[in-house]
């Protein structure tokens, strides 16, 4: 069993619950480590299609355990980054983050990681590591540039400025802002509508939008072959899908 996260398992979606609240759930490498492992055997279950990540307590992730670091913790190697997500970039299935409160440093650097952000009202977020002399180098100082353009994301990086879940979504980084206590069910419903399309199709698309930022010209982009589109193409689902819709059923996917 997992000792720094709580994991459940239910109708193909996998809920990560991160699970230091005496820390904020801030993460130490041990954490992480064992993170990387829950995050490889999600990618490997063939019957899970969509985890969402959240926090217990009062925070989603304060981001890495400075307290552990100054107390001379033992440091291990954790080759998927923080929460086994910030330097995994092979995950086709969709990851939502649900923000429960704090979202710092790594902890930001986390949800970013994911592929949708669903924020409680009282989420904060900040990359507020320069003010400690350090800088986002676990995907933040990359992914925030990507996903809300250089002067916004430099507007808060260049600050450290915390944000809330409502500006959050103005800047473009959240998906939805919802009331604190209906935040796991939004995430659930952001799953169960990903989980209603064909699985394969959703990870072909994942694939293909992630890629296609690094391609340089839309023309490179449209012009190159996906292992992921490929296997998509030779599945079973994609006959059930225009069968289904000849039939006027409902499909019956098997992400295969």
């Amino acid at each position: 069993m997992p000792e720094y996260c709580l994991i459940d398992k239910k109708d193909h979606v996998m809920t990560v619950t991160l699970n230091r609240p005496d820390r904020l759930n801030a993460l130490h490498p041990p954490a992480n480590a064992e993170l990387g492992e829950v995050f490889d055997d999600f990618a490997q279950d063939d019957a899970m299609w969509v985890a969402i990540i959240t926090g217990s307590g009062r925070g989603f992730s304060a981001g890495n355990d400075l307290r552990y670091q100054a107390e001379g913790g033992q440091r291990m190697p954790m080759p998927k980054g923080f929460a086994g997500l910030t330097s995994r970039f092979d995950l086709t299935k969709p990851v939502i983050a649900a923000v429960n409160g704090v979202s710092m440093g790594g902890g930001f650097e986390i949800a970013l990681a994911c592929d949708l952000i669903i924020a409680s009202e009282k989420a904060l977020f900040a990359l507020p590591e320069p003010k400690v002399g350090l800088a986002a180098l676990a995907g933040g100082l990359n992914r925030l540039p990507r996903q809300i353009g250089s002067k916004r994301a430099l507007g808060m990086i260049l600050t450290g400025r915390h944000v809330t879940a409502a500006e959050g979504k103005e800047l473009g980084f959240v998906n939805e802002v919802v009331a604190h206590d209906e935040l796991m069910q939004a995430a659930a419903r952001w799953a169960s509508d990903i989980c209603a399309c064909a699985p394969l199709s959703i990870r072909a698309s994942k694939d293909v939008v992630y890629r296609s930022l690094s391609i340089g010209s839309l023309e490179e982009s449209m012009a190159t072959q996906y292992d992921s589109v490929k296997a998509m193409i030779s599945s079973e689902d994609f006959v059930e899908g225009p069968k289904a819709f000849a039939e006027k059923r409902p499909p019956n996917w098997q992400g295969r």
